[in-house]
């Protein structure tokens, strides 16, 4: 069996700019399958976005999709040995942190200019001299486009991180003094509040977001407990 994800290597100080690369990083290896990390090529696949697998010729999309994918196949349930209404909690909180927090995070990075200029830009550097700034300003308008229809952007700025505060407050809440969200062993939902609250943790750019995360010193060991399971090294040191 080969197996291989596709999305970006590290970057902002993070296992990967993605936090639903990052999740289905971290769900792979809770499946105990080898597989090998690629860089995605976006026009390879219908829905033009990663994470994706390869798993022997078979394209699966999307983080969600891909952790049923092997789910069904391997007869594992990452979410072996919790209750239906722990199963319940654990769906809401994913969907919580994925939903409306990642959202603000992203505006964060994609929306203010000098976070721009920092972070994204660099995806665009692969794009030909002569049309890099129309196709950097196209891709910034549709993004904020996006945000306008969800709703996002029609907060200010601070709404916005009063909304994250809220929702980085209530994982922490839930989190408490274990060790994961539901015990001493990780559970689907660890993959995808590892890759949320990572990004909304790092130094790398100009953010109120990591000092919320900070407030919580919770969330900052077990992020540093994850990293160090999952991707074998210190968290970045400007986390703290």
């Amino acid at each position: 069996m080969k197996t291989t994800l596709y999305g970006w290597g590290s970057m902002f100080d993070l296992p990967s700019p993605s936090p639903f690369v990052m999740k289905a990083d971290i769900h792979l290896q809770m499946f105990g399958i080898p597989f090998e990390r690629a860089i995605a090529d976006l026009d390879s696949v219908d829905k033009h976005k990663a994470p994706y697998v390869r798993d022997d010729g078979v394209v699966v999309q999307d983080s969600a999709f891909i952790r049923r994918h092997f789910e069904k196949k391997l007869g594992i349930d990452l979410d072996s040995g919790l209750t239906p209404e722990q199963r319940a909690a654990s769906w809401a909180l994913e969907k919580m942190l994925e939903r409306h927090l990642q959202p603000i995070d992203a505006c964060e990075r994609w929306l203010i200019d000098e976070n721009f200029e920092r972070g994204p830009k660099q995806f665009f550097l692969g794009v030909p001299a002569p049309m890099r700034d129309a196709v950097i300003a196209q891709v910034r308008a549709d993004f904020a486009k996006t945000m306008h229809g969800s709703g996002f952007s029609r907060y200010s700025r601070q709404e916005r991180i009063t909304l994250a505060r809220a929702d980085i407050a209530a994982a922490a809440l839930l989190l408490g003094s274990k060790a994961h969200f539901f015990g001493d062993t990780p559970t689907a939902v660890d993959g995808a509040a590892f890759g949320v609250l990572a990004g909304c943790a790092t130094r790398f750019f100009e953010s109120e977001l990591p000092d919320i995360v900070a407030e919580h010193p919770n969330l900052v060991a077990y992020l540093n407990r994850m990293q160090k399971r999952f991707f074998e090294t210190d968290l970045w040191p400007r986390m703290a």
